[in-house]
């Protein structure tokens, strides 16, 4: 699919761009599909597909390593997947273009954050793999002005109080944000929370709910080729 566009106010810029991370900033699909007892996406998409469906559908926190296994179970995967994805969760790696996307948007001066369904933890080494990246892909050290989990905001998106948690740490109006989904639950969410929304939809997910993204892409830069 080519990048889709909708029509949105021409001159509207926001003042900050908050990311979801696993999906959006990162191929956290090639880790799930490696640790599988077959190495394959057709494994890994399927024990994915349910555990997006439990994260998604959990509201309040509950611990996110017990969804990661319920949904290996419920796939019928044995419990050496889970152990395997969390054992190697440090070695995620962000999209080939995600440092240079984020970098040139903190160069335009936005303001830049991470919302993502995890644990603390785990959250925070994904998202400190992600500063590294785009740290390594210029000369000055980079960091997010704000992250949050759903262990710390207490809340799992696609729920209200998950967006409105990094909105106030980052002193933020919804009508400020734009917001890049990475998944199809994260379209509605974040448009029923009051932000603008694109999404980078990599491996063309289903479309969930009736929210439409101002823009649709395949990857980073299309998604984002008209704020950066």
């Amino acid at each position: 699919m080519s990048a889709t566009s909708y029509t949105a106010e021409p001159d509207w810029r926001p003042k900050a761009i908050i990311f979801d991370l696993l999906t959006a900033l990162i191929d956290s699909w090639s880790i799930w599909d490696a640790s599988t007892p077959s190495h394959t996406s057709a494994e890994g998409r399927r024990w994915r597909e349910r555990y997006l469906e439990l994260t998604f559908g959990a509201g309040a926190y509950v611990p996110y390593e017990n969804l990661v296994k319920k949904s290996a179970y419920d796939v019928g995967l044995p419990s050496s997947a889970p152990e395997t994805l969390l054992r190697n969760w440090g070695r995620l790696q962000a999209w080939p273009e995600t440092g240079r996307v984020l970098r040139a948007l903190r160069g335009r001066g936005y303001k830049l954050g991470v919302v993502t369904n995890c644990s603390t933890d785990l959250g925070h080494l994904a998202a400190r793999g992600v500063e590294k990246c785009v740290s390594d892909a210029g000369e000055e050290d980079f960091n997010f002005d704000a992250t949050i989990t759903a262990e710390e905001s207490g809340f799992y998106k696609p729920v209200r109080p998950a967006y409105e948690a990094i909105l106030t740490i980052m002193g933020l109006e919804p009508s400020d944000a734009l917001f890049v989904a990475g998944s199809a639950g994260d379209v509605q969410g974040a448009t029923d929370a009051g932000m603008k929304v694109v999404w980078h939809n990599r491996i063309g997910l289903a479309k969930i709910g009736e929210a439409v993204a101002l823009k649709e892409g395949k990857s980073l830069d299309d998604t984002l080729k008209d704020f950066s």
